[in-house]
């Protein structure tokens, strides 16, 4: 139960800051987000707050953030039409009532002439109560049609997705991705700052209660000055004089609080890759201060980043098998592993799946946020977008092979652990 928990909220917390920065960028461009949703299918909990929806749903394995204009705009309003008008002080009309009109005793009810509810904004039709004059309603930017009980705002045309310019469109996509990048940054700093960052300094970290150097007398802090009369700078020194050493007594000159002492250690021989060496059980040292932790999360993330790019490349040229790959499943299986070695290697490990995350929706696949941005890098070298039926059928597609790559891999996943 520990690892379902552990799994459904780390991989909650990816989609949930991956889409963060969806809406985010979208509300700043002035965008009208109809729903922020955490996973896919039915609702568990919604609640509404402004103009968005936001919602919890059944599976948690993605999210999304809807966008007026993603999708097609709401019921048109054509000519012959009855509906209800409530308005407010200023005779906008705040409800466009299409159905179960009686339960608005308020409402003007109107056989629609005309209507624009995108660009100019207006209702034009004849009351009931005036048959023969033609009136004309303007519509308030944020009214909402009422269909069937449920109230949907209106997306006037400079608050959909596409009317924004390219800049705009191009930071509300790229902004899931960027997100993951900066909480894998600061999941980084915050181990940092806990953990410390190890340093090179001459000087013991942490003593292990079994072993060598604990049972000589080391302790922690003390500073290395020199091995045998051999002076030592770094950590790395003290390491490899340990080493090449197992078995064979060694005498440490250590600074303890501004006192010379010598302390004799016998490294404990171990075999490590059919190599013998010796050991005498101290951590290396580690600094904890803000600033080694913001350049560990800035080294971390680098490295993660770097390492996952070089994994790709060998997954092109061949270096690297599709049936290696791990979808859910394997990530579940990973994360009950790592999850038994403490809570900071949880952390780590959902870090390097936020960058993992943040990568995979960089590439220039269809469906994928990569595959947007590509499509917005098209429309920057013509001059014009692309037609919208076009990119969303090869969106389509590419969504359908992501789906079909998705079970097989899923598949593979379900052989290798558990068959």
């Amino acid at each position: 139960m520990s690892t379902v928990i552990a799994f459904i909220v780390i991989f909650g917390a990816l989609v949930f800051f991956h889409e963060l920065g969806h809406l985010i960028f979208a509300k700043r461009a002035g965008i009208l987000c109809r729903e922020f949703a955490i996973g896919f299918g039915p609702k568990v909990f919604s609640t509404k707050k402004g103009e968005t929806t936001y919602t919890l749903r059944l599976l948690p394995l993605g999210g999304f953030v809807r966008m007026a204009g993603e999708d097609p705009e709401m019921v048109e309003i054509k000519p012959g039409y009855r509906i209800g008008l409530l308005l407010n002080e200023n005779e906008q009309v705040t409800k466009i009532i299409l159905n179960h009109k009686e339960k608005f005793p308020n409402c003007r009810v109107i056989e629609v002439e005309q209507a624009d509810i995108e660009k100019k904004l207006f209702i034009k039709g004849y009351p009931d109560d005036e048959s023969e004059n033609l009136h004309t309603f303007p519509v308030h930017p944020a009214a909402v049609i009422v269909e069937n009980g449920v109230e949907t705002q209106i997306a006037p045309l400079d608050r959909q997705f596409s009317s924004k310019t390219l800049g705009q469109r191009t930071m509300a996509i790229f902004a899931g991705p960027m997100m993951n990048f900066i909480l894998a940054f600061v999941v980084f700093i915050v181990i940092a700052l806990f953990q410390g960052v190890p340093t090179n300094d001459p000087k013991l970290g942490e003593i292990t209660p079994d072993g060598a150097a604990k049972a000589a007398g080391l302790k922690q802090g003390d500073v290395v000055q020199s091995i045998n009369g051999s002076e030592v700078t770094s950590w790395s020194d003290v390491v490899e004089i340990i080493r090449r050493n197992p078995d064979k007594p060694l005498k440490f000159l250590v600074d303890r609080s501004g006192k010379d002492m010598e302390i004799s250690v016998t490294p404990i021989e171990k075999t490590i890759e059919g190599k013998k060496t010796g050991i005498i059980g101290v951590y290396s040292p580690v600094e904890k201060s803000p600033v080694q932790a913001i350049s560990s999360g800035f080294q971390q993330t680098y490295f993660w980043t770097k390492q996952i790019f070089v994994m790709l490349g060998k997954l092109v040229t061949g270096q690297f098998s599709i049936n290696m790959l791990s979808g859910p499943v394997g990530i579940y299986v990973s994360t009950d592993t790592v999850a038994k070695s403490g809570i900071f290697n949880l952390l780590r490990w959902g870090s390097i799946l936020s960058i993992n995350l943040g990568i995979m929706n960089l590439l220039p696949i269809p469906a994928l946020d990569g595959g947007r941005l590509m499509f917005f890098a098209v429309e920057a070298l013509r001059g014009k977008p692309i037609d919208k039926q076009k990119e969303g059928m090869v969106h389509f597609i590419g969504f359908a092979l992501l789906m079909l790559l998705m079970l097989v891999v899923t598949w593979n996943d379900i052989q290798r652990f558990f068959l």
